[in-house]
């Protein structure tokens, strides 16, 4: 009777061994899948402005010399992100390199306004805390984006304009220049033929008929940056000069937080350029965030929505470029192109300018 019972017992022990050994193995190749879908690192995204982009109208020499100046851009947050920086540096250095480029409607490259100046405006958020910062219409800012950043981290507001905002500029110490610093001649052309063109462009009323069809066409090239750093936190900034020709200080949707500029570490970080008028109204960085919290689909989804249906049916043109929380990215524009570019943990780097 005992050797039946042995014999039983060394069966269970290798069948359970047997076991072991296949759930180990399962276990092994369920790990394996993992890490081949593992979450990025981290990711940034940038972007120069969209409109009437066209390959036609572009130069080879002037399209390698986007291409040139969003690599170098981008390279910047890049590098930061890599060795742990925050998204918070990363957006603010990378908006920095084309702020000081004349290729881009930003810092040194504004357009100009009616009156022959230049007039700038940006935003930018922490999508960990939703604390958020901006400056509208100022005149001597070297770099727009850190006047935003000072406004955010230094004050207890979340927007400031005009000299209110150049007095607290100096106060933090950031770099001032006179205006003519801002003068780019290919700008102020590009405002002299659109006051020729007004001057046989009238209303009924005798009034210059201020939204021009050339006149939207000429405004976009506002800049942005995105990005996600590898302790999950996500940020968002925008900079631009706005519209070319604009009076009576308008100011458009880069430092309008919601509209230009949104980041929220349970979503997504989003930077906009187009028509800002139509951005304000649609609240479209912050609608593509709520869409994605709500209706609980992904960035891609929530960007073609607003962007494809929602501004388009308003009448609005331009895109957007944003990366959600898991480092999945997007540039998304109903325009003939958009310069744009990404980068991510992987350092594979993409640039875009034309809608194909």
């Amino acid at each position: 009777m005992k050797k039946p019972i042995v014999f039983v017992l060394i069966f269970c022990f290798c069948f359970s061994c047997k076991n072991e050994v296949k759930l180990e193995e399962t276990s092994k190749v369920e790990t394996s899948e993992d890490t081949q879908y593992q979450k990025p690192e981290f990711a940034i995204i940038i972007h120069g402005g969209a409109g009437t982009i066209l390959k036609k109208n572009m130069t080879p020499e002037r399209e390698a010399a986007y291409k040139a100046k969003l690599e170098e851009a981008i390279r910047v947050g890049h590098n930061i992100l890599k060795n742990g920086g925050s998204s918070l540096d990363a957006v603010e250095k990378t908006i920095n390199v084309m702020e000081d480029s004349p290729l881009f409607n930003a810092g040194k490259g504004a357009v100009f306004t009616n009156a022959e100046t230049n007039e700038l405006d940006a935003s930018i958020m922490d999508g960990k805390t939703l604390n958020a910062g901006a400056s509208a219409g100022t005149t001597t800012v070297k770099n727009p984006i850190n006047l935003a950043r000072a406004v955010m981290e230094k004050s207890e507001h979340v927007m400031l304009s005009g000299k209110g905002a150049e007095t607290f500029a100096e106060e933090q110490g950031l770099q001032l220049e006179k205006p003519e610093y801002f003068y780019t001649e290919n700008r102020f052309n590009s405002l002299k033929r659109i006051k020729d063109r007004e001057k046989t462009k009238l209303d009924h009323d005798g009034k210059t008929a201020f939204y021009d069809p050339y006149i939207k066409d000429s405004k976009y090239g506002t800049v942005g940056c995105a990005a996600l750093d590898k302790k999950g936190n996500l940020a968002a900034g925008t900079s631009t000069g706005g519209m070319t020709n604009k009076r009576y200080g308008r100011i458009g949707d880069a430092p309008i937080i919601g509209s230009g500029t949104y980041a929220n570490n349970a979503t997504c970080a989003i930077s906009s350029t187009g028509w800002g008028e139509y951005f304000i109204r649609a609240q479209v960085a912050h609608d593509i965030s709520a869409m994605m919290e709500y209706k609980n689909i992904s960035l891609e989804e929530a960007s073609k929505e607003v962007i494809q249906n929602k501004l388009t049916n308003l009448g609005g043109t331009g895109g957007i470029i944003g990366v959600d929380k898991h480092g999945n990215m997007v540039m998304e524009f109903n325009t003939a192109g958009m310069y744009r570019a990404t980068m991510n943990d992987k350092g594979k780097l993409n640039i875009g300018i034309y809608e194909k």
